[in-house]
């Protein structure tokens, strides 16, 4: 009871933020990732889950059954839930995975503009255990539990500046990799239709549920990821100015 009354202290006492240096350096060094294709394909991984996470969240608010989650290791992922094929709460599940980095994202880049370091690291923690829990296939345990293994490293063990590095680098992952992420779909999109396969990705189904063109879908998608990289940047960098 002890430790998890200390932990509720830290988790719920602000610290000061950190200089505008360690902000900036997470942020170059997350654009590094995601201009990297090696570091890019492993870090993408975090991104995926958040992604299936937000199908599953969606999933259930809507009344539907989420029966597993699958995370694979060319970086895609799968989310399975039972109900109506079509109707509001199937648009819904099926728009909610792209948005859902970016929506973290912010939820992060508010916490961290007030202090909340540790909280963000809490945060991340609880939402890859419920992932964990959800996960159906072997690769995607294997990531998940690796993904888990750091944040409870880092959250558990790590000294308060390296926690407070690690937050804002997830931060900023989030909110840079979300956009980048409806390009790739993008991207996919077209492979498919020069080899005239059928499109699979999440525009596709929503064109196919709504009956309106799929790049439509990566306009609207692309549009919340961006407005949200740069309400989320605010933020991170207001409490510095």
């Amino acid at each position: 009871m002890d430790w998890l009354r200390d932990t509720w202290t830290d988790v719920t006492t602000a610290s000061a933020v950190p200089p505008t240096w360690v902000v900036a350096a997470t942020a170059a060094g997350v654009l590094v990732v995601l201009a990297t294709p090696v570091l890019w394909h492993v870090a993408r991984h975090a991104l995926t889950i958040v992604h299936e996470a937000g199908h599953a969240t969606v999933a259930v608010l809507v009344g539907r059954s989420v029966s597993g989650i699958r995370v694979h290791s060319d970086t895609s992922g799968l989310t399975l839930s039972r109900g109506r094929p079509r109707g509001p709460g199937m648009v819904a599940t099926a728009s909610a995975g792209y948005p859902a980095p970016t929506i973290v994202g912010l939820g992060a880049a508010w916490l961290l503009a007030r202090g909340y370091d540790l909280a963000v690291l809490w945060a991340l923690l609880v939402l890859v255990v419920l992932v964990l829990v959800a996960i159906r296939n072997w690769y995607g345990l294997w990531a998940v539990a690796v993904t888990l293994a750091v944040l409870v490293g880092v959250t558990l063990w790590a000294p308060p500046h390296v926690q407070a590095a690690v937050a804002y680098a997830a931060c900023w992952f989030f909110l840079l990799g979300a956009p980048r992420a409806v390009v790739e779909m993008q991207v996919g999109r077209r492979s498919s239709r020069r080899r005239g396969a059928r499109d699979t990705s999440d525009a596709g189904l929503l064109g196919g549920l709504t009956h309106t063109p799929g790049a439509l879908w990566v306009a609207l998608l692309g549009l919340v990821t961006v407005a949200g990289l740069a309400l989320g940047a605010a933020w991170l960098v207001a409490p510095l100015v």
